[in-house]
């Protein structure tokens, strides 16, 4: 099995399998929201979507992130977005109340079935990768950035740019 190399601070680690590429279909997963109910890959579906996996909300990089993606979602009408980490749900509502944000729908992976199934996950941190993807109705990654060094924030303006032509 082909791993990706994923780098923390300098350290390195692994994902459980080869990323996705684009053109791959969105695998089937499931993830909590935060009323604690089950969301299948296929009900992300229903516009063009984009999806930002952050390891840790804890985290510097993971809480700066979301808020970007949080604060531009107004800009994007036709698009929808999650974040998607390894948090458990109280831990994401917390976080949620105490920065405010409000209009990013976040779902926990705590079962691991996104990160699995994408090959984001990161056993030896128990973690998934941060990267970026949007999806397109039909379910085909039309962008993907998977972030080699996990400190680092993603590209915003290149994503940002990406789904303003998509309008």
């Amino acid at each position: 099995m082909i791993q990706m190399k994923v780098f923390f601070h300098g350290a390195e680690n692994h994902t459980n399998g080869e990323v996705l590429v684009q053109g791959d279909k969105l695998p089937e997963f499931n993830v909590e929201n935060k009323d604690g109910q089950l969301v299948t890959s296929q009900d992300l579906l229903s516009d063009l979507t984009l999806i930002s996996v952050v390891p840790d909300l804890a985290t510097s990089v993971c809480s700066l992130s979301t808020k970007k993606f949080n604060q531009e979602m107004d800009n994007y009408a036709g698009v929808k977005f999650y974040t998607i980490s390894t948090n458990t749900v109280s831990q994401q509502k917390a976080w949620c109340a105490a920065e405010g944000v409000d209009k990013m729908e976040l779902l926990s992976d705590l079962n691991h079935s996104f990160g699995m199934a994408m090959n984001l996950y990161i056993s030896e941190l128990n973690v998934d990768a941060r990267s970026v993807w949007v999806v397109n109705k039909a379910g085909e990654i039309i962008y993907r950035e998977v972030l080699s060094e996990q400190s680092h924030e993603p590209n915003y303006q290149a994503v940002l740019e990406f789904l303003q032509k998509q309008g």
